[in-house]
Formats: structure tokens, C-alpha cells, sequence
């Protein structure tokens, strides 16, 4: 079986019938794809469940919602329940709640926000810049064009993109070239490098011709379709994939450990597994406050600043020597590093100062999560 070495995509082996197509999923064996859950198989926030597809919001994990207006839509992991692509399990869907005419300024957007140390080599902003090509599957209830665009982390080096959905209700594999940015600052920290955007309704002034580098800020092509415009419209989307190079390659697929272990840089959850679920351990600061440690499976990209919960005090518990205590008030972030968080817990009483304990979900509904989304 032939095996080939390329200085661009790393090492390509064959698969399936010996060969590689242009709709082939091949494992991976370095970074080809600067695109993390490109396939939307990590979902750890709502675990399949619909969202509203408000500002901020993430889909699946590292596809993030913008959005200028509140409750036009909603996502889920697997929206509509269509088959994916061959070589696919998931993708992110979104569907349109209303008839929604879009007023100046406003912006619909999917998108993921790159990280700098994943895209140094690209050179942007100096006179090697890369050229990249973006790729990714696509389906809607819509036909016509469609645009999005990338921005580097100051707002002041854009390049808007457009594509064609043929045919409504009917994945069609897309592909853009974009010849790399010579000018400009791009970030190759743990800072913002690129975002892309995918634009499902975006006003014309935030909107520009697409196929070059400008300094404006614009969101998606003119005249693109809005898909927030008509009530009921689908947009799905899977298989991005972002690579070094003028034309796309074979989908670089992960394991799912390692896929989830990237995810966990920015985005890390535990959740209840049922009744009496023991999760962290800590000590008694006095009889009313325990503080646990939790270490992180992977380092996180930057500190996180804030603890993610249910907002039910009833969801948490202390497991003491003496009994389990449930909480009087809901669990905050005392603090942490990269690499590990503490978390603070009250209860009425029941604990003894320097005791040794367990935090617990006494329900299936208690969480905790710490967001280091860039």
C-alpha cells in the first residue's frame, strides 16, 4: 500500500479500496486541518439538545453563534435528523423560528475563532503568507449564493467569500481558495488568528464583494441568501476543514479522543451521571464552606475567569466524613490556573474544619463547567 510524504498535508495512507477520493475521511497523523471539531462530533454543552440560537452561543463545541438579534433560530447537534455526508455521523443545524427582515447592521453568523499558535506557519501579515483553502459540506432548504468571510483579531484585515447551494435539501461539498494576507497583523499566540464566519442573514453594510483582502469589516458576501428570512429554513453544515494549500484534500478525521481532547483547551464540562455522583476532592474550610480542586485533562488555553452551573443550590453536595451535606447556595469559581480549577461550596452546617471530602451531584441534573473560549 503506497504511502505519501507531502511537505504540505504530512503522511497520506490510502484507504478503503486503495485509494483516495475527494470525499474520503482519512485518518489523521499531524494537524492538516487547523479546524477543531470540524466533523461536530463533540458536543459537550446541551449533549444534542436544541438552543436558541442567541449571541454567543456555541452549537457543538468551538462552532459559536454571533448573532445581532435574539431567538431567530435555533441549533442542534443533528438538527432535522438527515442523513450526513458519506464519511460523517454529524453536523451542526440550524433552523429559522420566524420570517425575519433583516435592518442596518444587523448579522447571523456560524463561526469558529482560530487560534494563533495553530495557524503560525499560515505567515499572514508578512510577504510569505500561505495560500489556504477552506472546504466543508453544506446543505439548506435554500438555493442561491451564500457568503461568510475571515478577520484576523483586530477587525482590520477581512476577506469575504461566496459559494453557490444548488440544490435545496442536498449536501454539496464547497471549496475556497484564499490566497494568504501579506499585510495586516495576525495573532500566532494563544490570542484569536482568523475567524470564519458562515453568514445566514447579514445586512448590506455589513456585507462586501467577495474574493480579496480589504480592510473593511464585513460578515458576507452582497447579496447573499438569508436564511434567517424565511420561517422554517434549514442550514446545515460538517466537514470543515481549513489546510495549507490551493486545493482540498481528504477531510483530516481524528480519533475521538483526541478530537475532544482539543476541544477541552477552551471548553471543559463534568456532568452528573446520576444520583450520588462524586466528582472532586477537597477539605472543609470551616462548618459552613468546602473547596475542592479539579484538575483539567488537558491545559487550557488561557486561565478561565468563571465557573459554568446549573443555578440550583440543590444540585450539590458535600460528601463529609460525618454525612452528605446538600448546598445552601450554588458552587462559584474561587480560582485557577490553566491547568486545574477551585471551586467553593456553602452548606448551613454539617462540616468540620480540615476534614478531608468530596463534592457530589445528589441529581442527574448537577454540572460544572470553565470556558476558556478565545
Amino acid at each position: 500500500m503506497p504511502i505519501t510524504l507531502d511537505g504540505s498535508n504530512g503522511i497520506t495512507t490510502p484507504m478503503y479500496n486503495g485509494s483516495i477520493t475527494a470525499n474520503a475521511v482519512t485518518p489523521s497523523v499531524n494537524m492538516k486541518n487547523r479546524i477543531i471539531n470540524g466533523a461536530m462530533v463533540i458536543d459537550q454543552r446541551t449533549a444534542g439538545a436544541s438552543i436558541t440560537a442567541n449571541d454567543a452561543v456555541f452549537g457543538v463545541d468551538r462552532f459559536q453563534f454571533g448573532a445581532s438579534q435574539t431567538s431567530k433560530g435555533t441549533l442542534q447537534q443533528d438538527a432535522g435528523a438527515v442523513t450526513p455526508p458519506a464519511g460523517f455521523t454529524d453536523y451542526l443545524g440550524f433552523t429559522s423560528s420566524s420570517a425575519y427582515s433583516l435592518v442596518t447592521s444587523d448579522f447571523f453568523v456560524i463561526m469558529q475563532k482560530v487560534e494563533g499558535f495553530n495557524m503560525a506557519d499560515f505567515n499572514w501579515g508578512t510577504a510569505n503568507a500561505k495560500t489556504v483553502t477552506l472546504s466543508f459540506w453544506v446543505r439548506s432548504s435554500l438555493t442561491g449564493t451564500f457568503g461568510g468571510s475571515l478577520e484576523n483579531s483586530a477587525n482590520n484585515r477581512c476577506y469575504v467569500f461566496s459559494y453557490t447551494i444548488n440544490s435545496a435539501n442536498t449536501w454539496e461539498q464547497k471549496s475556497i481558495t484564499i490566497v494568504g494576507d501579506t499585510s495586516g497583523t495576525w495573532l500566532t499566540t494563544n490570542g484569536m488568528g482568523t475567524n470564519i464566519r458562515w453568514g445566514l442573514g447579514v445586512a448590506s453594510d455589513r456585507s462586501g464583494t467577495a474574493g480579496s483582502w480589504g480592510s473593511t469589516r464585513f460578515f458576507s458576501a452582497t447579496g447573499a441568501t438569508s436564511v434567517v428570512g424565511t420561517n422554517g429554513a434549514t442550514f446545515y453544515l460538517t466537514g470543515v476543514q481549513l489546510e495549507v494549500g490551493s486545493t482540498a484534500t481528504s477531510f483530516d478525521y481524528r480519533p475521538y479522543g483526541t478530537e475532544l481532547a482539543l476541544c477541552q483547551r477552551y471548553y471543559y464540562k463534568i456532568k452528573s451521571l446520576g444520583s450520588g455522583y462524586d466528582y472532586a476532592l477537597g477539605y472543609a474550610v470551616s462548618s459552613t464552606v468546602y473547596r475542592d480542586f479539579t484538575p483539567f485533562p488537558v491545559t487550557m488555553r488561557t486561565n478561565p475567569t468563571s465557573l459554568e452551573q446549573t443555578g440550583t443550590a440543590s444540585d450539590y453536595s458535600v460528601r463529609a466524613p460525618a454525612g452528605t451535606v446538600t448546598c445552601s447556595a450554588v458552587p462559584f469559581y474561587y480560582g485557577g490556573i490553566t491547568n486545574g480549577a477551585i471551586t467553593e461550596y456553602t452548606v448551613a452546617s454539617g462540616l468540620t474544619t480540615g476534614q478531608g471530602s468530596s463534592s457530589r451531584f445528589p441529581n442527574v441534573n448537577g454540572y460544572v463547567a470553565w470556558s476558556a473560549e478565545l
